[in-house]
């Protein structure tokens, strides 16, 4: 299928079924892939990182994960056909794989990926979780890291360093890691599922207005949420489908 391009960034007009799918059918076969949920912010990044937007333009599948890329891809006359969130994405995914499929969840504060493997394996006996672990994406931290997925052999692998930080870790090491078949970068997911961060009531999400929750919660995160409420529009009303040059 075609992709959309905003800030020189490709992303995928797929439905929530239509991701699933795939990375499912990526699960079954021996070929490593990356699959990223690009959101505002990490548009706004990929501006002046150049390492990171080159990336975004390597990975096998990219999500949109935020309703702000649906708005500013109708505004460049270009289709995302719906948000496609990383941790609806996870959560779906998990509730239909079995013990055929193990995985591993890297990442998030120390007892919080513990936390999420147990929401997920309640929701589906079945999921074999084979290793959950904190770790930091410091170059220093792999070799142990490193080491305990190759022992654990998952074919999903689940990181939660934030991004970019994440995507840039699984770019670097994931030809080391021979069992992964889909390694996905996924943000605050594991908080959400441990419960210890909660997601903004559906309607907010509908309305686009998750941004505004969070700022309510975690006034901390202000200049994050200017990053992906103002410049990011800001940004593409002026560059659109180009890459800008920062």
């Amino acid at each position: 299928m075609d992709r959309t391009f905003l800030l020189g960034v490709p992303l995928d007009p797929v439905t929530r079924t239509e991701a699933l799918e795939m990375i499912r059918r990526f699960l079954r076969e021996e070929k490593q892939r990356h699959v990223m949920t690009p959101n505002n912010e990490m548009l706004v990044e990929a501006c002046h990182n150049t390492s990171f937007r080159d990336l975004l333009n390597r990975t096998t599948l990219n999500i949109p994960d935020s309703v702000g890329l649906l708005w500013m891809a109708r505004f460049t006359r270009q289709r995302l056909s719906q948000r496609v969130t990383g941790v609806d994405t996870v959560t779906t995914l998990c509730t239909s794989l079995t013990e055929e499929t193990p995985i591993f969840l890297l990442g998030a504060k120390p007892g919080v990926a513990e936390s999420a493997a147990q929401a997920l394996m309640s929701s589906n006996p079945h999921l074999k979780v084979t290793g959950c672990f904190a770790g930091t994406p410091r170059e220093e931290d792999a070799p142990i890291i490193l080491t305990m997925i190759r022992a654990a052999a998952p074919h999903l692998l689940l990181v939660a360093y934030g991004a970019p930080a994440q995507d840039l870790w699984i770019d670097r090491y994931l030809k080391e890691l021979p069992s992964v078949r889909v390694a996905m970068g996924i943000g605050g997911t594991f908080d959400f599922l441990a419960g210890t961060r909660k997601r903004a009531p559906a309607w907010m999400r509908r309305m686009g207005l998750e941004w505004l929750w969070r700022l309510v919660r975690e006034p901390k995160r202000i200049g994050r949420i200017w990053r992906a409420v103002v410049i990011f529009p800001l940004l593409v009303l002026r560059y659109g489908k180009a890459a800008p040059r920062i």
